[in-house]
């Protein structure tokens, strides 16, 4: 059977930052932040060039083993089969390591530029299989489903598959990050995770997730009590222990701090008016952004 065809022109794919759990939302709530990855993809004659600028480009691989190029290639076989050479450029902004879901970009760009690049392939992977595709590669659903959808997202598991709905936060939210010098591992983070947590929390946090939905979207006033979390951002302290500090100072002037993702970096949910205030209250140690929301997720884009 005849393998697929593809593109003979480049294809740009233009991924955002996400920050995933939100406080109470451990491993289901996502959101998309206005800070982007670009990844130019162009199929060629033969082997793999890889050209990697900004965020990265002093460490990452440039071959095989590098998480775009492996997500490109699962993405590939499922659409049929390999092309005989690939020419990647990457131009990353997201940082690595601070819980701003870089990992999670990478691989929404590698999927959504295979898909792109082939001809009829968003016939053979939709959105919802982008989705599943992208959770078995990262492992959980929470970041990806965000970079791939935009707004907010609720994503989980049914019967083994990834799902995931989004939602548009309200539009008076703006996301401040104040992002450490340092990363952590998220391996090192989930490995600070208990087993077993009391009942009450659990409790806790059901309900605050449940609130959150409601304060994102639409009264974010109630964000405060909303991002509330008794499940993972205190075990992780030992990990980051100016992090959780900074979440402390930060929600005891009555700002909705959380840990984003695993971590190290604070994301802060404030109103528009209030922004730049809260973006100077971090202090030494910490780079403070004001960022947008992103509405539209991972994207294809002209070239010029």
């Amino acid at each position: 059977m005849a393998g697929p065809a593809f593109r003979a022109a480049a294809v740009r794919v233009r991924v955002p930052a996400s920050s995933a759990n939100l406080g109470p939302g451990y491993d289901a709530f996502g959101l998309a932040l206005g800070l982007y990855d670009d990844v130019v993809v162009r199929v060629a004659d033969s082997g793999l060039h890889v050209d990697i600028a900004g965020e990265g480009a002093e460490g990452l691989p440039r071959d095989e083993s590098h998480l775009l190029v492996r997500s490109l290639r699962t993405a590939f076989d499922l659409l049929g089969g390999q092309p005989r050479g690939l020419e990647v450029v990457c131009a990353n902004r997201i940082p690595h390591g601070r819980g701003l879901g870089s990992s999670s970009a990478a691989i929404c760009a590698g999927i959504t530029a295979a898909r792109a690049v082939t001809i009829g392939g968003a016939e053979k992977l939709d959105d919802a299989a982008l989705v599943e595709l992208a959770t078995e590669i990262e492992g959980h659903p929470d970041n990806v489903a965000a970079c791939l959808l935009g707004g907010f997202t609720l994503a989980w598991t049914d019967a083994g598959a990834a799902r995931a709905i989004r939602m548009d936060p309200a539009d008076s939210i703006v996301p401040v990050v104040f992002v450490p010098g340092k990363p952590v591992l998220t391996e090192t983070a989930r490995g600070l995770l208990p087993r077993t947590v009391p009942h009450v929390d659990a409790a806790v946090n059901a309900g605050r997730a449940a609130l959150l939905v409601e304060a994102l979207t639409r009264r974010p006033e109630l964000l405060l009590a909303a991002t509330e979390d008794r499940l993972h951002q205190e075990y992780r302290a030992p990990a980051m222990p100016d992090s959780v500090r900074l979440v402390h100072r930060l929600r005891a002037d009555g700002v909705p701090a959380v840990v984003s993702g695993a971590g190290p970096t604070v994301l802060a949910l404030v109103e528009d008016g209030a922004a730049d205030k809260v973006a100077r209250l971090a202090g030494d140690g910490w780079a403070a952004n004001r960022l947008a929301l992103d509405a539209g997720g991972a994207s294809v884009l002209p070239l010029s």
